[in-house]
């Protein structure tokens, strides 16, 4: 019988094709996994950035972080389709008196895509009432984020709501 020798590397080839394979599929996982984190870092970084811009009541930053078409939906108003309506209802929010915001990210989800992602989390906001009360309100969040074609993020859909109890509409006037 005439051994050749090559059954021995006929059978390692596969396997040696098989484990680079495997090398490459899990390097491609594990850098598209980098990648992930790194957006999401720096949405966190974003969305922080913008927290503080609304802390310092700086309207135009704040309005800056939103895409020409995006779509505010705060609670207990119209939604605001044009930037003129959503400066207009930040605007309201950061100048009434006593007015306090702030928000924290509390999760970050990138698409497979990488050039959309939402970024959800908690808000405290404080605002004065008509006979001058200070009222406290805390909820949640949602925002999608999506990317520019200038690379840049900016917030396409924004809305939150509250975590308190609505309060009872006032009773009609009495005539």
């Amino acid at each position: 019988m005439f051994d050749s020798g090559l059954d021995g590397a006929m059978k390692t080839k596969p396997l040696f094709l098989f484990g680079c394979i495997a090398l490459l599929s899990l390097t491609t996982v594990c850098l598209a996994s980098a990648a992930d984190t790194k957006i999401e870092q720096a949405l966190r970084d974003l969305d922080a950035q913008w927290s503080a811009a609304a802390g310092a009541k700086d309207l135009d930053k704040t309005v800056s972080y939103y895409s020409a078409d995006a779509i505010v939906m705060p609670p207990n108003a119209s939604a605001a389709t044009t930037k003129e309506s959503i400066r207009s209802a930040w605007k309201e929010m950061l100048t009434s008196p006593g007015a306090a915001i702030s928000w924290k990210t509390t999760k970050v989800e990138v698409a497979k895509s990488g050039d959309l992602a939402y970024v959800s989390g908690t808000y405290e906001e404080t605002m004065t009432d008509a006979s001058g009360t200070p009222v406290k309100d805390r909820g949640k969040y949602v925002e999608i984020f999506k990317k520019q074609a200038d690379r840049t993020w900016k917030v396409v859909a924004d809305i939150w709501n509250s975590d308190l109890p609505a309060s009872a509409p006032a009773a009609p006037e009495k005539k």
